[in-house]
Protein backbone atom coordinates (compact mmCIF):
# COMPACT_ATOMS: atom_id res chain seq x y z
CA UNK A 1 0.00 0.00 0.00
CA UNK A 2 1.52 3.38 -0.72
CA UNK A 3 1.84 5.73 2.14
CA UNK A 4 -0.43 8.24 3.64
CA UNK A 5 1.03 11.92 3.32
CA UNK A 6 -0.71 14.99 4.93
CA UNK A 7 -1.58 18.24 3.21
CA UNK A 8 -2.20 21.50 4.76
CA UNK A 9 -4.19 24.00 2.22
CA UNK A 10 -4.71 27.35 4.00
CA UNK A 11 -5.86 31.13 2.66
CA UNK A 12 -8.52 33.76 3.64
CA UNK A 13 -11.94 33.73 3.49
CA UNK A 14 -13.18 33.81 -0.21
CA UNK A 15 -10.28 32.97 -1.62
CA UNK A 16 -11.56 29.82 -3.33
CA UNK A 17 -10.32 27.13 -1.25
CA UNK A 18 -12.97 24.91 -0.71
CA UNK A 19 -13.45 24.85 -4.64
CA UNK A 20 -9.83 24.11 -5.41
CA UNK A 21 -10.20 21.16 -2.92
CA UNK A 22 -13.84 19.99 -4.22
CA UNK A 23 -11.51 19.73 -7.74
CA UNK A 24 -8.63 17.77 -6.35
CA UNK A 25 -11.14 15.49 -5.00
CA UNK A 26 -13.27 14.93 -8.27
CA UNK A 27 -9.93 14.32 -10.30
CA UNK A 28 -7.65 12.33 -7.61
CA UNK A 29 -9.11 9.34 -5.81
CA UNK A 30 -5.99 9.39 -3.53
CA UNK A 31 -6.70 12.09 -1.92
CA UNK A 32 -9.02 12.13 1.50
CA UNK A 33 -10.46 15.45 2.58
CA UNK A 34 -10.25 15.29 6.10
CA UNK A 35 -13.71 16.49 8.06
CA UNK A 36 -13.49 19.61 10.63
CA UNK A 37 -15.20 19.41 13.38
CA UNK A 38 -17.08 22.90 14.63
CA UNK A 39 -19.75 24.51 17.16
CA UNK A 40 -21.48 26.61 14.03
CA UNK A 41 -24.27 25.76 13.11
CA UNK A 42 -24.69 24.09 9.59
CA UNK A 43 -25.10 25.46 6.88
CA UNK A 44 -28.02 24.98 3.94
CA UNK A 45 -27.49 21.37 1.80
CA UNK A 46 -24.57 20.74 4.54
CA UNK A 47 -24.30 16.99 5.70
CA UNK A 48 -23.14 16.07 9.60
CA UNK A 49 -20.06 13.86 8.86
CA UNK A 50 -19.35 14.66 5.19
CA UNK A 51 -19.16 18.71 5.59
CA UNK A 52 -18.53 19.28 9.21
CA UNK A 53 -19.42 17.29 13.05
CA UNK A 54 -21.36 20.06 14.40
CA UNK A 55 -21.04 19.63 17.84
CA UNK A 56 -22.17 22.26 21.03
CA UNK A 57 -19.50 24.44 22.80
CA UNK A 58 -19.22 22.02 25.34
CA UNK A 59 -18.54 19.27 23.84
CA UNK A 60 -15.76 21.28 21.88
CA UNK A 61 -14.40 22.12 25.16
CA UNK A 62 -14.16 18.26 25.83
CA UNK A 63 -12.45 17.83 22.70
CA UNK A 64 -9.89 19.62 23.44
CA UNK A 65 -9.45 19.11 27.02
CA UNK A 66 -8.70 15.56 25.93
CA UNK A 67 -6.03 16.20 23.50
CA UNK A 68 -8.78 14.47 20.70
CA UNK A 69 -7.72 17.58 18.26
CA UNK A 70 -5.05 17.76 16.27
CA UNK A 71 -5.48 21.58 15.87
CA UNK A 72 -8.21 24.22 16.85
CA UNK A 73 -8.82 27.75 16.91
CA UNK A 74 -12.04 29.85 17.28
CA UNK A 75 -12.69 31.88 13.94
CA UNK A 76 -15.79 34.30 13.45
CA UNK A 77 -17.05 33.47 16.86
CA UNK A 78 -17.16 29.59 16.55
CA UNK A 79 -14.52 27.16 17.16
CA UNK A 80 -12.99 24.97 14.51
CA UNK A 81 -10.56 21.88 14.87
CA UNK A 82 -9.56 18.70 13.11
CA UNK A 83 -9.99 15.23 15.19
CA UNK A 84 -6.83 13.16 15.48
CA UNK A 85 -8.72 10.15 13.94
CA UNK A 86 -9.68 11.76 10.65
CA UNK A 87 -5.81 12.35 9.49
CA UNK A 88 -5.04 8.95 11.22
CA UNK A 89 -7.69 7.15 9.12
CA UNK A 90 -7.01 8.59 5.63
CA UNK A 91 -3.09 7.87 6.18
CA UNK A 92 -3.62 4.45 7.16
CA UNK A 93 -5.64 3.82 4.62
CA UNK A 94 -2.60 5.28 2.07
CA UNK A 95 -4.47 8.65 0.74
CA UNK A 96 -3.19 12.09 0.58
CA UNK A 97 -5.19 13.87 3.81
CA UNK A 98 -5.72 17.32 2.63
CA UNK A 99 -7.04 19.91 5.52
CA UNK A 100 -8.69 23.03 4.49
CA UNK A 101 -7.79 24.71 7.61
CA UNK A 102 -7.00 28.21 8.72
CA UNK A 103 -3.95 29.83 9.61
CA UNK A 104 -3.74 29.30 13.59
CA UNK A 105 -4.62 25.46 12.83
CA UNK A 106 -1.89 25.45 10.26
CA UNK A 107 0.51 26.52 12.76
CA UNK A 108 -0.55 24.41 15.23
CA UNK A 109 -0.23 21.01 12.18
CA UNK A 110 3.18 22.36 11.07
CA UNK A 111 4.43 22.24 14.83
CA UNK A 112 2.94 18.65 14.97
CA UNK A 113 3.36 17.32 11.43
CA UNK A 114 6.26 18.86 10.25
CA UNK A 115 6.52 16.78 6.95
CA UNK A 116 3.18 18.02 5.97
CA UNK A 117 3.70 20.01 2.65
CA UNK A 118 1.71 23.43 3.49
CA UNK A 119 0.48 25.54 0.51
CA UNK A 120 -1.21 28.67 1.19
CA UNK A 121 -3.95 30.25 -1.67
CA UNK A 122 -3.87 33.85 -2.30
CA UNK A 123 -6.76 36.09 -4.11
CA UNK A 124 -5.03 37.91 -7.33
CA UNK A 125 -5.97 40.89 -5.61
CA UNK A 126 -7.32 42.84 -2.67
CA UNK A 127 -10.24 43.78 -4.43
CA UNK A 128 -11.20 40.44 -6.03
CA UNK A 129 -11.27 39.27 -2.65
CA UNK A 130 -13.40 41.67 -0.92
CA UNK A 131 -15.69 41.41 -4.03
CA UNK A 132 -15.60 37.40 -3.73
CA UNK A 133 -16.98 37.30 0.08
CA UNK A 134 -19.36 40.04 -0.93
CA UNK A 135 -21.10 37.87 -4.13
CA UNK A 136 -21.36 34.71 -1.77
CA UNK A 137 -24.32 36.85 -0.23
CA UNK A 138 -24.10 34.29 3.18
CA UNK A 139 -22.60 37.27 5.44
CA UNK A 140 -23.35 40.53 7.25
CA UNK A 141 -21.70 43.37 6.46
CA UNK A 142 -20.10 43.41 9.59
CA UNK A 143 -19.60 39.56 9.30
CA UNK A 144 -17.37 40.89 5.85
CA UNK A 145 -15.78 43.82 7.45
CA UNK A 146 -14.11 41.29 9.94
CA UNK A 147 -12.93 38.53 7.61
CA UNK A 148 -11.77 40.93 5.57
CA UNK A 149 -9.60 41.89 8.93
CA UNK A 150 -8.67 38.59 9.19
CA UNK A 151 -7.82 38.24 5.54
CA UNK A 152 -4.74 40.91 5.84
CA UNK A 153 -3.35 39.01 8.79
CA UNK A 154 -3.09 35.75 6.97
CA UNK A 155 -1.76 36.89 3.70
CA UNK A 156 0.82 38.86 5.50
CA UNK A 157 1.45 35.24 6.58
CA UNK A 158 1.72 33.51 3.64
CA UNK A 159 5.59 33.30 3.58
CA UNK A 160 5.06 30.84 6.54
CA UNK A 161 4.59 28.12 3.99
CA UNK A 162 5.94 25.54 1.91
CA UNK A 163 4.02 27.09 -1.45
CA UNK A 164 2.01 29.79 -2.37
CA UNK A 165 -0.71 29.69 -5.34
CA UNK A 166 -2.65 32.96 -6.45
CA UNK A 167 -5.95 31.58 -7.58
CA UNK A 168 -6.82 33.92 -9.91
CA UNK A 169 -7.70 31.39 -12.59
CA UNK A 170 -9.63 28.23 -11.00
CA UNK A 171 -7.91 25.66 -13.77
CA UNK A 172 -4.78 27.47 -13.63
CA UNK A 173 -4.67 27.68 -9.71
CA UNK A 174 -5.35 23.63 -10.17
CA UNK A 175 -3.01 23.15 -12.31
CA UNK A 176 -0.07 24.31 -10.28
CA UNK A 177 -1.83 22.29 -6.95
CA UNK A 178 -1.81 19.44 -9.19
CA UNK A 179 2.02 20.22 -10.26
CA UNK A 180 3.27 20.18 -6.13
CA UNK A 181 1.25 17.69 -5.25
CA UNK A 182 1.95 14.94 -8.05
CA UNK A 183 5.37 15.84 -9.57
CA UNK A 184 8.24 13.87 -8.34
CA UNK A 185 10.81 16.36 -8.78
CA UNK A 186 14.70 15.01 -7.88
CA UNK A 187 16.74 17.34 -5.60
CA UNK A 188 19.63 19.06 -7.05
Amino acid sequence: MKAGKLIVLTGPSGVGKGTLVRSLLNRHQELYLSVSVTTRQPREGEIEGKHYYFVSRSRFEEMVEAGELAEWAEFAGNFYGTPYFSIKQGIDEGKWVILEIELEGARQIRNKFPEALRVFILPPSWEELERRLRSRGQDSESAIARRLLRAKEEIEAAGEFDFQVINDDLDVALQRLESLLFLEVDPP
